[in-house]
């Protein structure tokens, strides 16, 4: 998948994009609760070491949400849609990668579907990350419109993984 963000939006009716902003929050709710939700399977057996390889890895994405959430501060919504007291973000954790709530729930979902034994959460956890990846490039598209620098920033920044492709590459 590409990591450029959508284009800047034209101006569209605020209850259409309410209601899309809504069912793509709700979309992620919904493989959220499959991934960690679904029972356990006998599919595969997960070694010690990987076990703990996967709690870590559940542990730090918990840390990563929690932080994106506090370097947020009042511009901190559910919706992927920016709030109008909002101001662009890029500094603490948003220095790294544009979005790393969702890189905090990714981890937090591999952490969890790694023992589980159950292709279902694999499959889930797949869907969660290119349900993601659409969300982000939805939620880019307002963002470019609503603070002039979005775009400047997404050309220099990763979206999911420090380290990672930028939108200019």
């Amino acid at each position: 998948m590409s990591d450029k963000p959508t284009p800047p939006i034209e101006a569209t009716d605020p209850r259409r994009e309410r209601l899309e902003a809504y069912v793509l929050l709700g979309v992620q709710v919904l493989l959220l609760v499959a991934v960690f939700f679904l029972p356990a399977g006998t599919v595969w057996s997960t070694p010690h070491w990987l076990w703990l390889i996967s709690k870590a890895l559940w542990w730090i994405g918990a840390a990563i949400l929690l932080a994106g959430f506090v370097n947020l501060g009042r511009s901190s919504t559910a919706l992927p849609t920016p709030t109008p007291r909002g101001e662009l973000r890029t500094s603490g954790l948003y220095r790294f990668v544009r979005h790393p709530i969702y890189t905090g729930l990714i981890a937090m979902a591999i952490g969890s579907a790694i023992p589980s034994g159950n292709p279902l959460s694999a499959i889930a956890v797949i869907a969660l990350i290119a349900w993601l990846n659409l969300k982000a490039r939805w939620e880019e598209a307002r963002l470019t419109t609503r603070y002039p620098g979005y775009a400047e920033y997404a050309a220099r920044t990763p979206r999911f993984l420090p380290f990672g492709p930028t939108s200019s590459r």
